[in-house]
């Protein structure tokens, strides 16, 4: 009879593993490995139209380490890298004061998201509660 605790806990246990192994499947990545905080932003063309720009967080200000960005119109995938512990995000403003995507607030990691965009020319800035008023925002433009 010693028999059924023993395997009502292994079953429990392998329940737990099947439940953890699960995931998400939240779009958004995240690595905790040390980035290169001094390299620029650049930009490279993606399949299909569209673009990827590299956004950083400065470590130790409220700031971008890049000021004006440029991007293909389409699909431009944001890669947004914050070494810093204070949290950051970067969202696009387009020229009429609409918020048109950007990427989750994070601190001491990455991610990435994609906003669909036209022509024209776009604000990047940090959403957090001040951050913007003390310089966190720059210029996209879209050709």
């Amino acid at each position: 009879m010693r028999r059924k605790p023993a395997v009502l806990i292994l079953v429990l246990a392998l329940a737990a593993l099947g439940i953890a192994a699960c995931g998400s499947d939240d779009s958004s990545t995240t690595d905790t490995s040390a980035a290169d905080t001094s390299a620029p932003a650049d930009t490279t063309a993606a399949a299909g139209g569209g673009s990827t720009i590299a956004v950083a967080a400065d470590p130790s200000a409220l700031a971008f380490t890049s000021g004006d960005l440029s991007a293909d119109a389409g699909t431009v995938e944001i890669d947004f890298d914050n070494p810093s512990s204070t949290g950051h995000d970067v969202q696009i403003e387009s020229s009429d004061g609409q918020t048109v995507g950007g990427t989750d607030v994070i601190s001491a990691s990455t991610t990435t998201a994609d906003v669909d965009l036209e022509p024209g020319t776009y604000t990047y800035y940090c959403s957090v509660d001040g951050h913007r008023e003390a310089g966190m925002e720059g210029t996209l433009t879209v050709k």
